[in-house]
Protein backbone atom coordinates (compact mmCIF):
# COMPACT_ATOMS: atom_id res chain seq x y z
CA UNK A 1 0.00 0.00 0.00
CA UNK A 2 2.18 3.37 -1.34
CA UNK A 3 1.07 6.66 -2.54
CA UNK A 4 2.42 5.85 -6.18
CA UNK A 5 -0.05 2.66 -5.78
CA UNK A 6 -3.04 4.90 -4.78
CA UNK A 7 -1.91 7.98 -7.40
CA UNK A 8 -1.44 5.59 -10.30
CA UNK A 9 -5.19 4.85 -9.61
CA UNK A 10 -6.91 7.88 -9.67
CA UNK A 11 -4.81 8.96 -12.66
CA UNK A 12 -5.75 5.77 -15.08
CA UNK A 13 -9.39 5.78 -14.49
CA UNK A 14 -10.76 9.16 -12.57
CA UNK A 15 -12.17 9.73 -9.05
CA UNK A 16 -15.77 9.59 -10.40
CA UNK A 17 -14.69 5.96 -11.25
CA UNK A 18 -13.24 4.02 -8.63
CA UNK A 19 -15.61 1.39 -6.84
CA UNK A 20 -15.76 3.38 -3.30
CA UNK A 21 -17.32 6.82 -5.38
CA UNK A 22 -20.30 8.01 -3.96
CA UNK A 23 -21.78 11.52 -5.25
CA UNK A 24 -23.81 12.15 -1.99
CA UNK A 25 -22.18 10.06 1.22
CA UNK A 26 -25.40 9.80 2.61
CA UNK A 27 -24.61 6.94 5.24
CA UNK A 28 -21.47 9.05 6.50
CA UNK A 29 -23.35 12.13 6.98
CA UNK A 30 -26.52 10.37 8.13
CA UNK A 31 -23.95 9.11 10.77
CA UNK A 32 -22.19 12.31 11.58
CA UNK A 33 -25.41 14.08 12.13
CA UNK A 34 -26.45 11.18 14.64
CA UNK A 35 -23.39 11.99 16.85
CA UNK A 36 -24.71 13.34 20.65
CA UNK A 37 -22.14 15.95 21.62
CA UNK A 38 -19.64 18.23 19.86
CA UNK A 39 -18.75 17.28 16.09
CA UNK A 40 -17.38 21.00 15.43
CA UNK A 41 -14.05 19.73 14.53
CA UNK A 42 -14.13 16.53 11.96
CA UNK A 43 -11.45 14.24 9.92
CA UNK A 44 -12.00 12.30 7.44
CA UNK A 45 -8.95 9.44 6.89
CA UNK A 46 -8.14 7.90 3.63
CA UNK A 47 -10.86 11.10 2.47
CA UNK A 48 -8.48 11.84 -0.59
CA UNK A 49 -11.37 12.64 -3.27
CA UNK A 50 -14.78 11.80 -1.42
CA UNK A 51 -17.66 14.17 -1.80
CA UNK A 52 -17.60 14.21 2.21
CA UNK A 53 -15.87 17.51 2.60
CA UNK A 54 -18.14 18.65 -0.04
CA UNK A 55 -21.07 18.29 2.02
CA UNK A 56 -20.38 18.65 5.50
CA UNK A 57 -18.66 22.38 4.26
CA UNK A 58 -22.48 22.93 2.97
CA UNK A 59 -24.05 22.18 6.08
CA UNK A 60 -21.84 24.23 7.64
CA UNK A 61 -18.72 22.98 9.73
CA UNK A 62 -15.57 24.64 9.49
CA UNK A 63 -12.80 22.96 10.97
CA UNK A 64 -12.32 20.10 8.60
CA UNK A 65 -9.15 18.04 8.04
CA UNK A 66 -8.79 15.42 5.12
CA UNK A 67 -5.94 12.60 5.21
CA UNK A 68 -5.02 10.65 2.45
CA UNK A 69 -2.38 8.48 1.34
CA UNK A 70 -2.16 9.95 -2.50
CA UNK A 71 -1.64 13.53 -3.72
CA UNK A 72 -3.93 12.84 -6.73
CA UNK A 73 -6.84 12.42 -4.71
CA UNK A 74 -5.94 15.40 -2.52
CA UNK A 75 -5.42 17.67 -5.49
CA UNK A 76 -9.09 16.76 -7.11
CA UNK A 77 -10.77 17.75 -4.27
CA UNK A 78 -8.91 20.94 -3.36
CA UNK A 79 -9.66 22.21 -6.88
CA UNK A 80 -13.77 21.29 -6.18
CA UNK A 81 -13.61 23.21 -2.94
CA UNK A 82 -11.01 26.01 -3.71
CA UNK A 83 -10.49 28.07 -0.87
CA UNK A 84 -12.19 26.43 1.32
CA UNK A 85 -11.05 26.19 4.76
CA UNK A 86 -9.94 22.58 4.95
CA UNK A 87 -6.64 21.31 6.13
CA UNK A 88 -5.16 18.48 3.84
CA UNK A 89 -2.42 16.33 5.10
CA UNK A 90 -0.96 13.35 2.49
CA UNK A 91 0.48 10.85 4.66
CA UNK A 92 0.23 7.20 5.50
CA UNK A 93 -1.88 7.14 8.28
CA UNK A 94 0.38 4.46 10.31
CA UNK A 95 2.71 7.50 10.26
CA UNK A 96 0.54 10.49 11.19
CA UNK A 97 1.10 12.22 14.37
CA UNK A 98 -1.45 15.04 14.21
CA UNK A 99 -0.53 17.96 16.92
CA UNK A 100 -4.50 18.14 17.67
CA UNK A 101 -7.36 16.42 18.49
CA UNK A 102 -10.38 16.42 16.49
CA UNK A 103 -14.70 15.43 17.82
CA UNK A 104 -15.49 13.21 15.18
CA UNK A 105 -13.26 10.83 13.45
CA UNK A 106 -14.60 9.36 10.10
CA UNK A 107 -12.80 6.59 8.08
CA UNK A 108 -15.02 4.57 5.23
CA UNK A 109 -13.37 1.95 3.67
CA UNK A 110 -9.27 3.01 4.88
CA UNK A 111 -8.84 1.00 8.25
CA UNK A 112 -9.57 -2.47 6.03
CA UNK A 113 -6.74 -1.87 4.14
CA UNK A 114 -4.56 -2.36 7.11
CA UNK A 115 -4.05 -6.41 7.69
CA UNK A 116 -1.23 -6.65 9.67
CA UNK A 117 -1.94 -7.15 13.12
CA UNK A 118 1.06 -4.51 14.41
CA UNK A 119 -0.64 -1.34 11.83
CA UNK A 120 -4.33 -2.57 13.18
CA UNK A 121 -3.03 -2.04 17.27
CA UNK A 122 -1.38 1.06 15.71
CA UNK A 123 -4.54 2.19 14.03
CA UNK A 124 -6.26 2.38 17.12
CA UNK A 125 -3.64 4.01 19.26
CA UNK A 126 -3.52 6.67 17.22
CA UNK A 127 -7.33 7.17 16.93
CA UNK A 128 -7.73 7.30 21.00
CA UNK A 129 -5.03 9.82 21.19
CA UNK A 130 -6.55 12.06 18.52
CA UNK A 131 -10.10 11.76 20.32
CA UNK A 132 -10.88 13.53 23.94
CA UNK A 133 -13.57 11.27 26.02
CA UNK A 134 -16.64 12.13 24.77
CA UNK A 135 -15.31 11.97 20.78
CA UNK A 136 -16.37 9.74 18.23
CA UNK A 137 -15.27 7.63 15.66
CA UNK A 138 -17.06 6.56 12.76
CA UNK A 139 -15.65 3.54 10.66
CA UNK A 140 -16.55 1.48 7.86
CA UNK A 141 -15.60 -1.51 6.49
CA UNK A 142 -16.14 -4.80 3.92
CA UNK A 143 -18.66 -6.71 5.93
CA UNK A 144 -17.70 -10.73 6.14
CA UNK A 145 -19.57 -11.38 2.92
CA UNK A 146 -17.98 -8.19 1.47
CA UNK A 147 -15.03 -8.65 -1.17
CA UNK A 148 -12.11 -9.98 -0.31
CA UNK A 149 -9.75 -7.26 -2.42
CA UNK A 150 -9.77 -3.84 -3.52
CA UNK A 151 -8.10 -1.96 -6.45
CA UNK A 152 -5.12 -4.87 -6.44
CA UNK A 153 -4.67 -5.14 -2.92
CA UNK A 154 -5.73 -7.64 0.24
CA UNK A 155 -8.55 -5.84 2.83
CA UNK A 156 -9.25 -7.36 6.50
CA UNK A 157 -13.55 -7.85 6.60
CA UNK A 158 -15.41 -7.50 9.49
CA UNK A 159 -18.71 -7.83 10.98
CA UNK A 160 -20.21 -5.44 13.27
CA UNK A 161 -19.26 -7.24 16.71
CA UNK A 162 -15.78 -7.69 15.02
CA UNK A 163 -15.25 -4.09 14.35
CA UNK A 164 -16.07 -2.93 17.39
CA UNK A 165 -14.08 -5.10 19.42
CA UNK A 166 -10.80 -4.37 17.06
CA UNK A 167 -11.54 -0.55 18.71
CA UNK A 168 -10.93 -1.57 22.14
CA UNK A 169 -11.76 -0.89 25.16
CA UNK A 170 -11.06 2.76 25.27
CA UNK A 171 -14.73 2.88 22.95
CA UNK A 172 -17.87 2.04 23.57
CA UNK A 173 -20.08 1.61 20.03
CA UNK A 174 -23.26 3.55 19.87
CA UNK A 175 -24.60 2.69 16.75
CA UNK A 176 -24.08 -0.42 14.05
CA UNK A 177 -25.27 -0.19 10.42
CA UNK A 178 -24.87 -2.33 7.09
CA UNK A 179 -24.86 -0.87 3.87
CA UNK A 180 -25.18 -2.08 0.13
CA UNK A 181 -22.82 0.36 -1.75
CA UNK A 182 -23.50 0.64 -5.49
CA UNK A 183 -20.16 1.25 -7.39
CA UNK A 184 -19.97 3.46 -10.20
CA UNK A 185 -20.06 -0.35 -12.68
CA UNK A 186 -22.98 -1.32 -11.10
CA UNK A 187 -21.47 -3.61 -8.71
CA UNK A 188 -22.50 -4.01 -5.12
CA UNK A 189 -20.23 -4.66 -1.92
CA UNK A 190 -20.70 -5.12 1.34
CA UNK A 191 -19.86 -2.65 4.40
CA UNK A 192 -20.16 -2.80 7.96
CA UNK A 193 -20.64 0.70 9.91
CA UNK A 194 -19.80 1.21 13.75
CA UNK A 195 -20.14 4.75 15.37
CA UNK A 196 -18.49 4.54 19.13
CA UNK A 197 -18.11 7.12 21.41
CA UNK A 198 -14.14 7.65 23.08
CA UNK A 199 -14.54 6.60 26.87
Amino acid sequence: MTAEHWDSRYADIGDTAVSWFQPIPQVSLDLISSISGPVDSVVDVGGGASRLVDHLLAKGYHDLTVVDLSQESLSASRERVGQAPVHWVQTDVRDWQPDRTFHVWHDRAAYHFLTDVQDQQRYWTLVRESLPVGGHVVVATFADDGPGMCSGLPVQRYSEQDLAAAMGESFTPVATQREEHVTPSGGTQSFVWVVARRT
